[in-house]
């Protein structure tokens, strides 16, 4: 066993924690417990049967702590995790290329490991019309259903089946509302380099985004500097009948090429067969990705830009065009059910993704998914081809459960 790490922030959290009940204002706690289960199985010639087996399965229990206190227009937010993780492809989370380091490892073994982090902490400020933050905390920006290029920090995976808490990252975040309802966001990201360690400008990202109103619709102008890429784009909002259109247009200027991103979806409610329903249909253009479709290393070596995104958790798209869609079916108003199809045309291959939620009472819920890649050897979803010959990065169905209690 690795002895015992505990960082002096976390330390500081659980100091401040009896402190703020003690304090002028208003303290909220919540939190939650989550016992997650995830199965994948491989194919015959997966590279990942040769060291995983037919299948493996993951096992993750989390517990959440969140505070939240106010007091005269500040606010402070630290949300504690304790994180045990058992499985054989299981992924520790790291502080590496973040400021702060608020992640500390108690105990980490081959296929397991204990760990507690501070996933969200920071301090903040507001009047009638502007809010400063400073520390760990998340940003979402861009109206992406499924692929989200104007969400420039940490976006979240269009397969992912639980979304309800995104990474967040240290930063300075200000915003400004104008009376009309306006606003500007601005959002500088501070990162380090990860090789030596030390914070670093080419890795930080500086941002500013303004929201406005243009008839019945909505519209953002962003731009930033992103890992020294200069990032421009622009996103609208609007009904459309009984729907909502929505889509994002991102041009980023990098050190060798002029790249262009865009997305298109369309959502709409209705009630069929006495049920609530509601669907999602998304195009995405990623300029970024592979032309022709061909995902093996020799190939991937000559797109740098690409491979960085997809390593760095900043894009999920190896490909040039895609179409999502998905439709949620209220089964009953405590149970749902929803299948999404992630599907590259290029190739073509997909994703078959049958997701379900079930409330067992107010604190207690389920969920769950079953994936079915769809495409065949040498595609993005069925299996890109590895540097061994005859094999492929491809998986078969996978599967997830998940119980949830909260607090």
């Amino acid at each position: 066993m690795t002895s015992i790490n505990v960082r002096p922030s976390i330390l500081l959290l659980l100091c401040i924690l009896p402190c703020l009940t003690l304090a002028d204002g208003k303290t909220e706690f919540g939190g939650h417990t989550k016992l997650r289960l995830v199965g994948q199985t491989y194919p015959s010639g997966s590279l990942f049967r040769d060291q995983f087996g037919s299948h493996s399965l993951d096992g993750i229990a989390e517990l959440r702590l969140n505070v939240e206190h106010r007091q005269h227009g500040w606010m402070f937010v630290g949300d504690y995790q304790f994180l045990a993780l058992d499985g054989e492809t299981i992924r520790v989370p790291d502080d590496q290329r973040r400021l702060f380091d608020l992640t500390s490892s108690l105990d980490q073994g081959r296929g397991s490991a204990l760990l507690h982090r501070l996933d969200r902490l920071w301090i903040g400020y507001s009047s009638e019309h502007a809010v400063v933050r400073f520390g760990r905390q998340a940003l979402s920006w861009g109206n992406g259903l499924f692929y989200a290029p104007m969400d420039l920090v940490n976006p979240f995976d269009p397969a992912a089946v639980d979304t309800e808490y995104k990474a967040g990252d240290d930063m300075l975040y200000a915003q400004y509302v104008q009376n009309t309802g306006a606003d500007i966001q601005v959002a500088y990201v501070i990162r380090r380099d990860p090789l030596s360690g030390d914070v670093d400008s080419r890795f930080s990202t500086a941002a500013v985004k303004y929201h406005g109103f243009l008839g019945a619709g909505e519209y953002d102008v962003l731009l930033a500097n992103h890992y020294d890429d200069l990032v421009a784009g622009i996103s609208s909002s609007r009904a459309l009948g009984g729907a909502t259109l929505s889509g994002d247009f991102v041009v980023t200027d990098t050190e060798e090429n002029i790249v262009v991103q865009a997305t298109l979806n369309l959502s709409y409610s209705w009630i069929a067969f006495e049920k609530n329903m509601s669907g999602s249909f998304e195009y995405h253009f990623n300029g970024f990705g592979q032309f022709p479709s061909r995902y093996d290393p020799a190939s991937l070596a000559g797109n740098p830009d690409l491979v960085r995104r997809l390593v760095g958790g900043e894009s999920f798209a190896a490909g040039r065009h895609y179409i999502a869609g998905s439709v949620l079916v209220e089964v009953t108003p405590l149970w749902t059910v929803s299948p999404t199809l992630l599907l590259n045309v290029g190739d073509p291959s997909g994703l078959l993704q049958l997701t379900t939620t079930y409330s067992l009472s107010d604190s207690k819920s389920l969920l769950a998914s079953i994936g079915l890649p769809l495409g065949p050897d040498g595609t993005e979803f069925g299996g890109a081809a590895s540097a061994v010959q005859s094999r492929y990065l491809s998986s078969d169905a996978n599967v997830f459960a998940q119980f949830a209690w909260y607090f």
